[in-house]
């Protein structure tokens, strides 16, 4: 009898975070990712909106491997501004965000792990950038002032969130009047199976945490955001396909799912980059 594959209570906030945390730290910890859905590894990182240049800003260290997009690209960060970066991981994105915005800018990172954090306070030492910090805090629960931020970006981070909708009031909450959010994130174009839905595997590789995309625009939109506009889109399910996804797929055999019927949900995923103005 195949052995059962580790289900997630996603009802249970504690129990995500407790599961991610673990997860991320790991890969903190190795200063490498293992496979998944949100590989930004070297020519993946370009494909999905990274130029070389980006790549040789900063330190070796800060690209982990775990985001979907570039949300730099459309956030059009300018000198002075400030930006909060949801989920920050070793730094990539606000490091970058840090050199955009000047010395007379600055950059706060959020993350929930200690692993990350020092990771991504190391890399920024490395960088020589004093206009970035890094705070330890959950998206759900921003410890961030009202109405203080010009620029809130995340990189495949929301999906990982049990309650998206929260983690848009608080970007509501700490965007100052004309403030603005671009986010690069996994949606679905079709729900996933439920074993899928439900296995922890899927749910750190990005795949199970996503929710369908008319869902998840409404969900900005009720938060208080407005101007909500999906200003890219790329299907993710022939990198994720091609990448294996080791992970995965063992989750699925486990679980009694076969190879084509994960890979089916693999292609329903899509990455997304998504602006709105408070």
């Amino acid at each position: 009898m195949a052995e059962q594959a580790k289900s997630l209570d996603t009802e249970s906030r504690e129990s995500v975070h407790e599961v991610v945390r673990d997860a991320y730290g790991r890969i903190a910890e190795s200063q490498a990712s293992t496979p998944s859905c949100c590989s930004t590894q070297s020519a993946v990182a370009e494909a999905i909106g990274y130029s070389k240049e980006d790549l040789d800003a900063v330190p070796d260290g800060a690209n982990l491997g775990v985001g979907c997009g570039n949300p730099l690209s459309f956030a059009d960060p300018k000198p002075g501004e400030i930006v909060v970066d949801l989920g920050s991981g070793g730094g990539f994105d606000s490091l970058l965000a840090a050199r955009a915005v000047g010395p007379r800018g600055r950059v706060i990172g959020i993350d929930m792990t200690d692993a990350m954090l020092d990771l991504a306070r190391t890399n920024a030492g490395k960088a020589g950038l004093e206009n970035v910090e890094f705070r330890k805090g959950v998206i759900e629960d921003l410890p961030i002032d009202d109405d203080s931020v010009d620029i809130v970006i995340s990189n495949c981070v929301i999906n990982l969130a049990t309650d998206k909708a929260q983690v848009f009031r608080e970007v509501q909450r700490i965007l100052r009047p004309g403030g603005r959010m671009v986010i690069s994130d996994l949606v679905l174009e079709k729900p996933l199976l439920p074993a899928v839905a439900k296995s922890a595997e899927a749910y750190i590789g990005c795949v199970a945490g996503a929710m369908l995309r008319a869902d998840y625009l409404a969900a900005i939109e009720d938060a208080g955001l407005h101007d909500v506009e999906v200003v890219e889109s790329q299907s993710y399910g022939d990198i994720l396909v091609g990448m294996q996804m080791p992970e995965l797929l063992a989750a699925a055999k486990a679980a009694g799912i076969s190879d084509e019927e994960i890979q089916d949900s693999a292609r329903a995923v899509v990455s997304v980059k998504v602006f709105a103005r408070r």
